[in-house]
């Protein structure tokens, strides 16, 4: 048994690569005030699914009509990973791989809805940070069909954890770590200007610089971690992919902070906001995978592969 087949682990990759685009497309929206380009949901304008010359929105409803339109796209790379999970017999003989396909479907469901609540509740800036949350889940949901759907497995077979217990522990505490950090993160925006709208009530109650030296003393501790998760990586020779992903987790996170700590200081001008959530969704995506960098098959296992692998591969 090997992976999954290259068109599925193809359709498994671009779905992860939407998703995160979204997410891109759906900050520039906010950080150009477009939210409201559409002022009613499903419909752009009342009487019509899209934007009218009639609409006083300018041009931000074709900002955030252009945000709706990729919800479509991402639909149709669901729907197809979904068949290709059901379809691809190496897909439906993994454990799960099935159950991970429908994520980026529910999910889209989900987000759909729920930005239909952000539109109608006039972007309350709870509602647009659930939004963003909602697609780092759909993301690690995408993750982990990639990284599963790329497994060489042999039938019957899971793959194992090959570091020390400690290790894995870091690894999962930095996972941890990460997540706290984007959701004091979004609480951070929540509070600032690019919360979602202009008008009265549009912003979290918290205080946004205790809120930032908070979300500042969590990227510290992912730094920190992220320095022991190399050092032990090396040490106890886990493979190289773990240790590069390592390594990368620490660059993003230390160009991420440089970006954070320059918006912070220049009044946080749009495009390097847009950077900042760009960064982010990169770097979480770098940090889910590492766990899933550091399994592997047992010898007997990986003997058991090459045994039944065709002639000449």
């Amino acid at each position: 048994m090997t992976r999954c087949s290259a068109i599925s682990r193809r359709i498994f990759i671009a779905n992860l690569v939407a998703q995160t685009a979204i997410v891109l497309t759906g900050a520039i929206v906010r950080l150009t005030g477009s939210g409201l380009g559409c002022p009613t949901w499903p419909e752009c304008v009342e009487g019509s699914v899209v934007p009218t010359s009639a609409q006083v929105e300018s041009w931000h409803k074709y900002v955030e009509f252009g945000n709706r339109l990729l919800t479509f796209v991402l639909v149709a790379l669901a729907i197809a990973a979904l068949v290709a999970a059901i379809v691809d017999r190496r897909a439906r003989a993994r454990r799960g791989i099935v159950a991970l396909a429908t994520i980026p479907l529910l999910g889209t469901v989900a987000q759909a809805i729920l930005g239909g609540i952000t539109v109608l509740t006039g972007l309350a800036p709870e509602i647009v940070a659930a939004h963003f949350l909602l697609s780092m889940v759909i993301i690690a949901g995408c993750v982990q069909l990639v990284a599963r759907s790329h497994d060489r497995q042999v039938p019957g077979q899971q793959m194992a954890v090959c570091v020390p217990r400690t290790v894995w522990w870091l690894i999962l505490a930095l996972v941890l770590v990460t997540a706290v950090v984007i959701v004091l993160g979004v609480a951070v925006t929540g509070t600032g200007p690019h919360s979602g709208d202009t008008g009265a009530n549009a912003r979290l109650p918290l205080d946004p610089r205790v809120i930032s030296w908070i979300h500042a003393d969590f990227v510290f501790a992912f730094l920190g971690l992220s320095v022991g998760a190399i050092a032990a990586l090396h040490l106890v020779r886990a493979p190289r992919v773990a240790r590069s992903l390592a390594w990368t987790c620490l660059l993003l996170a230390v160009v991420q902070g440089t970006v954070g700590y320059t918006q912070y200081f220049t009044g946080l001008p749009i495009l390097l906001v847009a950077i900042h959530v760009l960064l982010a969704c990169l770097l979480w995506v770098a940090v889910l995978f590492l766990p899933m960098s550091v399994r592997a098959l047992t010898e007997t296992d990986q003997a058991q592969l090459r045994g039944t692998a065709a002639p000449g591969r």
